[in-house]
C-alpha cells in the first residue's frame, strides 16, 4: 500500500519495484490529493488507484487504503498482510520484502524498516530522539527508527491501531498503541533510498511539521493513559 502525493517522477518505479516483492498479490497506491500526474503514472505502471479529491494526509490515505484492501480480500482467506511503502522508494522499494517473513511467520504483529544513512539528509535528530523518548517512556520498547514509515502488519493490528494519529505523527502513534495493547514489533534492516529531507528552510519547515505531530500524538496518549487510571473499573 502506498501513500502518495505529487509523487508523478517516482511512483512508477516504486510500483513496479513493489509487485517485485515475494507473496505480494496487490499494489494500491492511494493519491492523497496530487496536483500532478501521480494516479495516471501509478495506474499505467500496474497498481490499483484510490483517490482522495484533496488532501487529507498520510494516516487518512493509510485508512482509505486499509478500508479498500479489505473490500478486496476474500472471504474464504485470511486477510491479507498490509506493508505501507512511501512512494519515493523508486527501484529500492523492492528491498522492504525482509519485512513480510516476520509477520507472516508469526514472529511478530508489526515489522518496521531500519534504514540506512541517506546521501543528503539533513537535521540533527531532534525529531527521532523525541519520538524514541516517548516511545520508551510509554511502552518500555526503545526503536532506532520510530519515525520509520515502511512496515508490514496484520489486518488485526492495523485495526488495533486505529484511529491512527494525523499528520507526521502516524508512526509514532502507531507505534505506542500498539505495543501498549500487547502486540509485538520488531525493526528489520532494508536498503531503502528515498527523497531525504535536506537542511534548507524548506527542510526545516518540515521537521517542525514533524516534530509537532510527534508532540501532538505523544501527549493524545499521555492524556488517554491518565484517563484510564483514573477512569472506575
Amino acid at each position: 500500500m502506498i501513500p502518495a502525493k505529487d509523487e508523478s517522477r517516482r511512483i512508477a518505479a516504486t510500483v513496479r519495484a513493489a509487485r517485485a516483492i515475494p507473496y505480494v498479490d496487490l499494489v494500491l497506491v492511494v493519491d492523497d490529493g496530487s496536483e500532478d500526474e501521480t494516479q495516471h503514472v501509478a495506474r499505467e505502471a500496474g497498481a490499483v488507484v484510490v483517490r482522495h479529491s484533496h488532501n487529507r494526509g498520510k494516516a487518512a490515505a493509510m485508512e482509505t487504503g486499509a478500508a479498500v484492501v479489505a473490500m478486496r480480500d476474500a472471504p474464504d482467506r485470511a486477510p491479507r498482510l498490509l506493508l505501507f511503502i512511501d512512494g519515493d522508494l523508486g527501484e529500492t522499494a523492492v528491498n522492504t520484502a525482509p519485512l513480510v517473513p516476520p509477520v507472516l511467520d508469526g514472529h511478530a504483529d508489526v515489522a518496521i524498516a531500519l534504514l540506512p544513512p541517506q546521501p543528503g539528509a539533513g537535521g540533527r535528530g531532534i525529531v527521532v530522539g523525541a519520538a524514541r523518548r516517548a516511545v520508551h517512556t510509554m511502552t518500555g520498547w526503545t526503536p532506532t527508527q520510530p519515525l520509520s514509515g515502511m512496515r508490514c502488519l496484520t489486518r488485526e493490528a492495523f485495526e488495533a491501531a486505529t484511529p491512527l494519529a494525523r499528520g507526521w505523527g502516524v508512526e509514532t502513534g502507531m507505534t505506542i498503541d500498539l505495543l501498549r495493547k500487547g502486540y509485538v514489533a520488531v525493526e528489520v534492516p532494508c536498503d531503502l533510498r528515498h527523497r531525504a529531507s535536506t537542511n534548507d528552510l524548506k527542510g526545516q519547515m518540515h521537521r517542525a511539521a514533524q516534530y509537532r505531530d510527534v508532540l501532538v500524538a505523544v501527549n493524545a496518549r499521555r492524556v488517554r493513559s491518565a484517563v484510564e487510571k483514573v477512569r472506575p473499573g
